[in-house]
């Protein structure tokens, strides 16, 4: 796979392109290309707010290098030369997340908008615009990932707590079930001690495996091979106790059938639901899409408040393990087509049509 970054300027390979991505003050366009006026001399970033030229009396050129030397001068208003604001705040949320990072303990807000030079209520605005989750958030969800990895190498879970930058076990242990999926002893262990009941059964998708804790349904993973869903399951807790269901079991695995074969509404069965803070917010927020209805990643997006975080969406929906009940399948593309899906893009399809059916 190209380690490449991608190039702004190949979304933008036509005149009607840029024209379009003018009209719209589109800020993916920013640095891709700026256009210029001939009736007024100035050249201009694709975002510029001032009033938009007549078609005719522009012109588009890759830099404004190449503005400058057609002989037009530099917009005032928009400083199309000097480094998009969309750019210089993901650099400097870039740094902030750094120095959350690499502290011991998790820096005031007030510290962090003075180390990027920003007032404090606009960088937490500016922050969770950018990363989908507050600065806290970030903080508290990194210093769990270091307890993660803390008892993973092993050691005691108090000096995992404590080097992980939690001044206190209690605030670590109030959150520990929802940020590590149980406690962090057993987690530790692989999940030892845990008991996980399990069975596959088969729906007109394929091999369907439910699993569930004391707490709920865990997974519910789709497939061809039943085998190669045990194993996917087995690797998430390697040192669980799982155990075939029995006859009560099976019926929670009929519900689940059933409700692959004809998804709409809600389940009904509780959820045993792990993952980040940001993860949870677009999970809610999937299960909030009525059935039969689809969404944009962008959507998402703005609906848990952080419209610039597409790409996290689509992790997070990447990260879903409770197929369905999590309607991650409801997530389109802009323009409405299928993406990715965890378990195949014929199945979302199937999906999709059973819902608009019903």
């Amino acid at each position: 796979m190209s380690t490449q970054p991608p190039n702004p300027a190949a979304a933008f390979g036509t005149d009607d392109e840029r024209w379009a991505a003018v009209l719209t003050r589109d800020p993916e366009a920013d640095g891709a290309f700026v256009y210029a006026v001939r009736t007024t001399g100035i050249y201009c970033r694709p975002t510029c707010p001032s009033r938009r030229p007549r078609r005719e009396n522009v012109e588009f050129h890759p830099t404004g290098d190449g503005a400058a030397k057609a002989g037009f001068r530099s917009c005032r208003r928009c400083r199309p030369d000097e480094k998009p604001r969309a750019a210089e705040h993901a650099e400097l949320v870039a740094r902030a997340c750094r120095l959350i990072e690499e502290a011991d303990e998790a820096p005031h807000l007030e510290e962090l908008a003075a180390a990027v030079g920003m007032s404090r209520f606009h960088f937490h605005r500016v922050f969770k615009s950018i990363t989908g989750v507050t600065p806290k958030a970030y903080a508290a969800t990194h210093r769990a990932e270091r307890v993660r990895d803390a008892l993973l190498k092993g050691g005691t879970v108090t000096d995992a707590i404590y080097e992980a930058g939690f001044n206190s076990s209690g605030r670590f242990y109030a959150a520990a079930v929802e940020q590590l999926g149980m406690l962090p002893k057993r987690f530790q262990a692989g999940g030892q001690g845990t008991v996980i009941r399990f069975a596959v059964g088969e729906c007109s998708l394929g091999s369907v495996l439910v699993a569930a804790t004391s707490k709920g349904v865990c997974a519910i993973l789709l497939g061809e091979e039943p085998d190669r869903l045990v194993r996917d399951l087995q690797d998430r807790f390697p040192k669980a106790e799982l155990i075939g269901g029995d006859e009560d079991f099976e019926a929670v695995v009929a519900a689940v059938v059933g409700f692959v074969e004809s998804p709409t509404g809600d389940l009904g069965l509780p959820l045993h639901v792990r993952g980040t803070a940001f993860q949870h917010r677009v999970w809610r927020a999937l299960r909030a899409v009525p059935s039969g209805a689809t969404v944009s990643y962008a959507e998402i997006a703005q609906r848990i408040g952080a419209p610039k975080a597409v790409r996290a969406v689509a992790q997070a929906c990447a990260s879903n393990h409770l197929a369905v009940a999590i309607p991650c399948h409801r997530v389109v593309r802009a323009d409405g087509a299928l993406s990715g899906y965890r378990w195949g893009v014929e199945r979302k399809r199937a999906i999709l049509d059973r819902e608009a059916r019903a």
